[in-house]
């Protein structure tokens, strides 16, 4: 039997079973009762990991979950293909395949070797955890013109190798590599 979690004791990035489904916990908030004999309140913003909807919830503190049967295996991309997206597990060195419905968006994150964690829901891959920063090469971006800023912090559109677009200082050209931020797809520094 699995362990049961109350909702009073869920936090940012953990991962809980409700309704019969796989959910991750993006933010928490907990209200106290102002009445005597008011009951604590959990809200949480959560992500249900199989169809990538994000909505909020509120909860009694009380109130149990299950934890869900997530396995996190490690593998390295390899290719994509007409099959989907191709990956080796780090540990069988089996080539597994996810279809563009589960990468969705993570697909311009993806580059050549690139070591990372496939969620796995009951056996069956849901979704992809990269490390917390990716390097790409940037492929174009227009050169940074001197007089360009007044306060320092001037950035200019520049596209990744992968097809992602972010915003990245001036001086960064093509050529570079950078790293970028897999949560929030921005510049994190040079290479």
């Amino acid at each position: 039997m699995a362990s049961m979690l109350e909702a009073i004791e869920i936090k940012r990035k953990m991962y809980f079973e409700f309704e019969n489904a796989p959910y991750k916990c993006l933010d928490v908030e907990v209200s106290k009762p102002t009445a005597r004999g008011g009951q604590t309140l959990v809200r949480i913003k959560m992500r249900n990991l199989l169809t990538r909807a994000v909505f909020d919830k509120t909860f009694k503190a009380g109130e149990k979950f299950a934890e869900p049967d997530l396995v996190m295996d490690e593998a390295s991309y390899l290719y994509s293909g007409t099959d989907g997206y191709n990956f080796m597990d780090q540990t069988t060195f089996e080539t597994l395949a996810l279809g563009p419905d589960i990468v969705g968006e993570d697909k311009h994150l993806l580059v050549d070797n690139v070591v990372v964690q496939i969620q796995k829901y009951n056996g069956r891959p849901i979704g992809l955890q990269f490390p917390p920063h990716v390097e790409l090469t940037v492929t174009y971006t227009e050169p940074g013109v001197r007089g360009d800023t007044a306060s320092g912090g001037a950035t200019k559109l520049a596209t990744l190798e992968t097809g992602l677009e972010i915003r990245v200082p001036l001086f960064i050209k093509e050529g570079d590599k950078v790293k970028v931020h897999t949560e929030t797809r921005e510049f994190s520094g040079r290479a």
